[in-house]
């Protein structure tokens, strides 16, 4: 009796400190929500509707695409065959960067038998850091200006697993230098094998971008990169580069991330921008696919936790106005929130305990109740459960505005396998960072095996 009463009590405490800080978190989230309605209100009001991607005028600037490539045998050379197919704009340069210890990568380039081409060979062997091959494809860039008497409008950032759009070059050569920095939306795509793993990314990023980072713009906050489907002003890039000639820090690991807020801190326009290729046609996006084990997921979320909410915060600290603040809490807030989420599975598993215990210890039926009725912690569960259902719904709507109605419905449970990775990987990205911070782990490219496919249009 004595364990049973405990129990209750311990139950109690865990239901409050998890509604609290539930309720904490939840409000930040159905901010930005109305935010982002306020904003599509306005725009139908004023019939704002962007022109089709086919219909702007055929731009004559000079596009540098540029694509790092470390282990990349089994993609790089159909993403180039497919992205050189594909593009409708002809002036363009591809830069691929590879390592001399990658003779498998260096061949599958080399086997791509386009003058459009340029192999970029890393002075050191690799993985060195994604931010150190972006930085020696700067300089080649840079090197094939000179000696082609040309000088690029953009550099434009792509992974070798990318399906590019055949639109996307000149959506940017007609949008910069009016905006420093254009980022397209980045599409997952599903993957019939891994329909819950892999599948919980088409969930996340069919809501970052198509609700968190309009609204972080029409804040205007710092538009962060992607890393890929971006692209930069050759000036401002420039200028970031400075005398050292290296726009990235090497020691960076997400170097996408830093971009965007380094473009900002310049007092650039950025932008994500969602336009449709034809008239109600879909929108032009890079399309690629994610990670579909649960441990390889766990490492690409752990190196973005790792980049962007703590190594971040120290290489970044507070800068900008009351918007930016608002937005650098909530990329560091994604270190806490799956904790979070974690504390409050486990208050829902002690109440079912606790009731499971007053059904069969008549004794505890005396207790004092979990939540008295018209208490203020009832009020507090009763709006984190009608939040809870906002959120899932509206996160059900976006995927299912990108994916299909049947994706959308995968959305709601999705999310439980979301929030295991999630908080796998902020429990490693703390231990790594603590590691790193102690300096007993250097920055090193942690990158995951990719596939590429093109799919059906």
């Amino acid at each position: 009796m004595l364990i049973a009463a405990a129990w209750h009590v311990a139950t109690r405490e865990v239901l409050v400190l998890a509604a609290i800080g539930i309720a904490a978190s939840t409000v930040d989230d159905c901010a930005i929500d109305l935010m982002y309605l306020t904003i599509s209100l306005r725009r139908r009001a004023l019939g704002i509707t962007p022109l089709p991607a086919a219909d702007l005028p055929a731009g004559s600037g000079w596009m540098a695409i540029v694509v790092p490539a470390w282990d990349e045998a089994a993609v790089i050379a159909p993403m180039l065959r497919s992205l050189t197919t594909r593009l409708d704009h002809t002036r363009y340069r591809v830069f691929v960067g590879v390592y001399p210890n990658d003779p498998g990568t260096l061949a599958a380039v080399m086997s791509v038998a386009d003058p459009r081409i340029a192999t970029v060979i890393c002075a050191r062997d690799g993985p060195t850091t994604k931010a150190d091959c972006l930085n020696h494809l700067w300089r080649a860039v840079v090197a094939h200006e000179i000696d082609a008497s040309i000088r690029f409008k953009a550099l434009v950032f792509h992974d070798a697993e990318d399906v590019v759009d055949r639109h996307e070059l000149r959506v940017f050569d007609h949008l910069i230098p009016g905006l420093a920095m254009v980022q397209l939306p980045v599409i997952p795509l599903v993957d019939p094998g891994s329909r819950w793993v892999s599948g919980h990314y088409l969930d996340e990023f069919a809501e970052s971008h198509g609700k968190d980072i309009i609204v972080r713009g029409a804040l205007g906050a710092a538009v962060p990169s992607a890393g890929v489907a971006c692209a930069v002003d050759r000036d401002v890039l420039g200028i970031i580069a400075g005398d050292a000639d290296s726009p990235f820090d090497p020691a960076c690991m997400t170097e996408d991330y830093e971009l965007g807020m380094k473009v900002a801190a310049l007092g650039h326009r950025s932008a994500l921008v969602r336009i449709p290729g034809f008239a109600r046609g879909r929108t032009v996006a890079t399309r690629e696919h994610f990670p579909a084990t649960f441990e390889t997921a766990v490492r690409q979320k752990t190196r973005w936790l790792l980049g962007i909410a703590l190594s971040g915060w120290d290489r970044i600290g507070w800068h900008g106005g009351l918007a930016d603040h608002y937005m650098l809490l909530r990329d560091r807030k994604s270190i806490v929130a799956p904790f979070l989420t974690v504390f409050g599975y486990v208050a829902v598993a002690m109440v079912i305990a606790d009731t499971t215990v007053g059904e069969v210890v008549p004794a505890a039926l005396r207790f004092e109740p979990l939540v008295a009725p018209h208490s203020l912690i009832g009020m507090l569960l009763w709006t984190n459960g009608l939040a809870l259902g906002w959120r899932l719904g509206l996160r059900a709507s976006f995927t299912a505005a990108t994916h299909g109605w049947r994706e959308g419905a995968r959305a709601i449970p999705r999310t439980v396998i979301g929030n295991a990775i999630n908080a796998v990987a902020a429990t490693r990205a703390l231990q790594r960072y603590a590691r790193i911070r102690a300096g007993l782990e250097a920055p090193a490219w942690d990158k995951t095996t990719h596939k590429f496919t093109v799919p059906v249009e």
